[in-house]
């Protein structure tokens, strides 16, 4: 996953990735241990793999999707009748996704099963087309944006410039959410980046309450 081999380490499925996206399909089934070499690389793009000949540094700046079931079996939705597995081997199963981990996830997402409802109306929302316009114009704005900065998107703004640069309606909900312990510090860093990612996207020059609500909401579904 990080990489490894003897002598002079190879680069991993991260580095791989590097400026591109990593899915990890049933993300609960990866060891413990193999998760948690995730956080650092997460943080700083970058990851550092030690051998006996000396340490190699290689990038890995890359977008993370986890993908899990809702327990090991699958069937532990709606009623959950037809889920066999114990509640102990459910806790088990997400124990693996650590509190440092999910806090490193962006945005967290609970998909319901797809009913003949929601089948029947596939294809009724905003065409693929027309995201790609929305996204490569937020794209355009946070690159112009912070371009004064060496930047090219929301993701590597620091914590500084953000407090410093939105406002201080969209900021007294980050703070409220700190203190009731909803953000973690790092947290509250990164649901200000979706914030301000949602603006871009909604053609905004910075986000306001409403954007900021979402930002907090999206990141706080499963903690």
């Amino acid at each position: 996953l990080v990489g490894g081999g003897a002598g002079l380490a190879g680069p991993g499925a991260i580095t791989r990735a590097h400026r591109g996206v990593l899915f990890m399909d049933e993300a609960p089934e990866f060891s413990s241990r193999a998760l948690q070499t995730l956080r650092e690389p997460l943080e700083s793009g970058y990851v550092a793999i030690s051998r006996s000949k000396g340490t190699t540094y290689y990038p890995a700046r890359f977008q993370l999707i986890m993908a899990a079931n809702p327990c090991p079996c699958g069937y532990f939705y709606g009623t959950g009748e037809r889920c066999t597995c114990r509640e102990r081997d459910r806790i088990k199963y997400f124990s693996r996704l650590s509190g440092p981990i999910l806090d490193r996830i962006d945005i967290q997402i609970e998909v319901p099963p797809v009913d003949s409802i929601t089948r029947s109306a596939a294809g009724s929302g905003e065409s693929s087309e027309r995201i790609r316009r929305r996204v490569v114009a937020a794209r355009c704005a946070a690159r112009e944006r912070f371009d004064e900065y060496g930047w090219t998107c929301n993701a590597q703004a620091t914590g500084t410039w953000l407090r410093a640069n939105t406002s201080a309606k969209a900021i007294e909900l980050v703070n409220r959410a700190l203190e009731s312990e909803r953000l973690s510090l790092r947290g509250a860093d990164r649901a200000m980046r979706l914030a301000w990612t949602l603006a871009d996207l909604s053609g905004m020059t910075s986000p306001g309450r409403s954007e900021m609500m979402q930002g907090i909401s999206m990141r706080t579904r499963l903690t």
